[in-house]
C-alpha cells in the first residue's frame, strides 16, 4: 500500500463522495476512483457502498479510516525529523490564487530577515479550495482569504474586505454608486465547481443558489462576466480589468484574509509566520 493511496482514501471517506475528493485532491475522478478499486482488491474488502447519492464507509473502511490517518501523520512526522536531522529546514504556504499584494511582500520581507536560512516553498490553490490544502496535509500554514469550513484550523484574521458586484461596464447596474443582492436577483453568476467548500460557495455566491459559468480563478470569473454577461461578487480592491467594473454592495459582510494552520500544530515556523504575518498586514 503507498502513502498516496491512503491519502487518496482519506479524503474519500472524510467528503463522503468522490467527485469532491477528486477536487480536494486536484485531480480527476477516474484515477481516483481506479485508485480505492486497486486499494480494494489489494485489501480484499470493499472500502465503500456505493450509490448515486454517493459513497459510506464498510465496515472494513471504517476500520481502516483512523489506521490510515495514524499512518499518514506518522509518515509525515518521519519525514519532518529526517529533515530536520539532515539540516534542512522548510516551511510549506498555501496561498489562495489572486491574493498577491504589497502585505505579501512585506511578510515575505520580514519572514527572510527572522529566518534567511529557512526555503519558503508556495503552493497556490485556485478558487475551489480556500483552504489550500491544509486539511489534507500538504501544506504547514495557508495565507488565503474567507470565509471557510475551518474545522480542525485554527484562524487568525488579518484584514477584513468590502466586496462588490464584478459588472461588465456597459450592464445597466453599473452606473449605480451601490447596490444589494436584490438587485442582483434572476441572474446568471459565475459559480464555482462541485466539491467547493461550502461556506465559502454560499458566501460568494450571496447565500442563494446561483446557475451559470463554473470558473477556478480570478481570470475565469472575469472573462465570464465579459464574455457572458455574468455577475458575480469580488473585493473591492481588486481592480477590475478594461470593460468590467465594480460597485459595492450594501448588505454583504466584508471577506476576511486570515492566515490559518491545522488546530494543534506546534510547528514552531508556523507560529512564527501568524505573527508575522499579523504584524505586515497591520502596518
Amino acid at each position: 500500500m503507498e502513502l498516496r493511496t491512503m491519502r487518496y482514501f482519506v479524503a474519500v471517506a472524510e467528503e463522503l463522495h468522490f467527485g469532491r475528493a477528486a477536487a480536494r485532491l486536484h485531480m480527476s475522478q477516474p484515477p481516483l476512483s481506479r485508485a480505492i478499486r486497486q486499494l480494494e482488491s489489494e485489501l480484499g474488502a470493499a472500502l465503500f457502498a456505493r450509490s448515486p447519492a454517493g459513497v459510506t464507509l464498510t465496515g472494513a473502511g471504517t476500520v481502516l479510516l483512523p489506521e490510515a490517518r495514524a499512518l499518514l501523520a506518522r509518515a509525515d512526522l518521519v519525514r519532518a525529523r529526517v529533515a530536520a536531522a539532515a539540516g534542512a529546514r522548510t516551511l510549506t504556504v498555501g496561498v489562495l490564487e489572486g491574493g498577491a499584494g504589497p502585505q505579501v511582500s512585506r511578510l515575505a520581507d520580514a519572514f527572510r530577515r527572522r529566518h534567511p536560512h529557512v526555503e519558503v516553498r508556495i503552493r497556490e490553490s485556485d478558487l475551489s479550495e480556500p483552504a489550500c490544502g491544509l486539511s489534507a496535509g500538504r501544506v504547514d500554514v495557508a495565507l488565503t482569504r474567507g470565509p471557510f469550513d475551518t474545522s480542525g484550523l485554527r484562524v487568525r484574521a488579518l484584514r477584513a474586505d468590502p466586496v462588490g458586484a464584478l459588472l461588465r461596464a456597459d450592464d445597466p447596474l453599473a452606473r449605480r454608486e451601490r447596490l444589494s443582492l436584490a438587485d442582483l436577483a434572476g441572474r446568471r453568476w459565475f459559480t464555482f465547481p462541485p466539491g467547493t467548500d461550502p461556506v465559502w460557495q454560499a458566501y460568494w455566491s450571496g447565500e442563494e443558489p446561483r446557475h451559470g459559468p463554473v470558473v477556478r480563478a480570478v481570470a475565469e470569473c472575469r472573462q465570464a462576466v465579459l464574455w457572458n454577461g455574468t455577475v458575480g461578487l469580488t473585493p473591492l480592491a481588486h481592480r477590475p480589468p478594461e470593460g468590467l467594473t465594480v460597485v459595492a454592495l450594501s448588505d454583504m459582510p466584508p471577506s476576511p484574509v486570515v492566515a490559518a494552520w491545522v488546530r494543534g500544530e506546534h510547528h514552531p515556523l508556523v507560529h512564527s509566520f501568524v505573527r508575522l504575518a499579523a504584524g505586515a498586514y497591520r502596518n
